[in-house]
């Protein structure tokens, strides 16, 4: 089958930094379904890996984790799925990837795709939605229904992740939802996913926050830059406030400023659940399914923005050199081999 890869880590820049390969078609076991890969899209964290994460023993690596595709097999002990599905996940972080054409993966992080997109506008979603819903109702366990009047800061609203976690509480909570964006495409952008208001996280966040009418921030999602926003971030939000985050801080940040406002601090990783096998593990398939159905309903909209052809080397190079600038408006997607 083809796959794309790498066996040495280092700059995007690199002639070998991503490889068109030929591999065997892997066959499935336990709760395992073997997927024809339609669609990807591409994550920071595949830059991230392939930069530092070398192969063992000079393998190659086959990166991807969100795709679309169709059930080809299943494995003797699975049952949510039959041959012939159509189906999204967002795979696992300690198996081969969906830069693939046929891929592995367990069913209890797979759901049923969404019947009114395309496989590539379907195939930006599934790994921001699961850690966008992680972080709004696992983390920080966000209610439907607030007691009292809340808002919700995001910032870095208009990446991946962000411009999904701004439909998602939109739709789910009755949340007052500050995005941040520092250009005028970013901005119109974080207020089409949703947004009540916008701010430019490239000026000090409280005194803006304090120039709007809205209610007591007392959820703050930090999806960048958090070491560089830490400070202001502890200021403006309430007492007794949460604070979640998804990056790795570039210097360490200073806890204790928490403790005087009670403020809990919370990662997320969509890929706990299934790297350590949880209990819980089929939580990711309830998620999926049930933005399967927002979607279907119209009340999610895909956040692919950017098409790149084809599953080659070539296209998934220029996909990860877009991603490393930090400037990227929701998701990259690519599509067929």
């Amino acid at each position: 089958m083809k796959a794309i890869g790498y066996r040495n880590i280092g700059s995007i820049d690199r002639e070998d930094a991503l490889l068109d390969l030929t591999l065997p078609r892997p066959a499935p076991s336990g709760r395992d379904l073997l997927v024809e890969v339609q669609a990807v899209s591409v994550n920071p964290v595949d830059t991230k890996i392939r930069r530092s994460a070398a192969p063992e023993g000079g393998q190659a690596r086959v990166l991807g984790f969100d795709a679309v595709g169709i059930v080809r097999e299943i494995g003797p002990e699975a049952s949510l799925f039959k041959v012939g599905d159509a189906v999204w996940y967002a795979g696992a972080i300690d198996r081969p990837g969906s830069n693939s054409e046929f891929q592995l993966v367990d069913e209890r992080i797979v759901g049923v795709k969404p019947g009114t997109l395309a496989p590539e506008d379907a195939a930006a979603l599934p790994l921001t939605a699961v850690t966008a819903w992680e972080l709004l109702f696992d983390r920080m366990q966000v209610p439907r229904a607030s007691a009292a009047p809340a808002s919700l800061l995001v910032v870095g609203a208009a990446g991946g992740v962000g411009s999904i976690l701004i439909q998602l509480a939109r739709q789910l909570t009755d949340l007052t939802i500050i995005g941040t964006a520092s250009r005028a495409e970013t901005r119109d952008w974080v207020m089409k996913m949703g947004a009540h208001h916008v701010i430019d996280h490239g000026q000090p966040l409280a005194a803006q926050i304090g120039a709007l009418p809205v209610p007591p921030v007392m959820y703050v999602a930090s999806l960048t830059h958090t070491a560089q926003h830490f400070a202001q971030i502890v200021e403006l939000i309430a007492p007794q406030g949460k604070l979640a985050l998804i990056d790795d801080p570039a210097e360490l940040i200073d806890v204790r400023l928490l403790k005087r406002k009670s403020i809990s601090l919370h990662w997320e990783l969509m890929f706990t659940r299934s790297l350590f096998h949880t209990a819980d593990m089929d939580a990711q398939h309830k998620m999926l399914n049930e933005v399967s159905a927002l979607v279907d309903q119209g009340r999610i909209r895909s956040t692919a923005t950017k098409h790149l052809g084809t599953i080659n080397a070539t296209n998934l190079k220029e996909a990860h050199r877009l991603l490393e600038t930090g400037s990227s408006i929701g998701k990259i997607v690519l599509s067929g081999f």
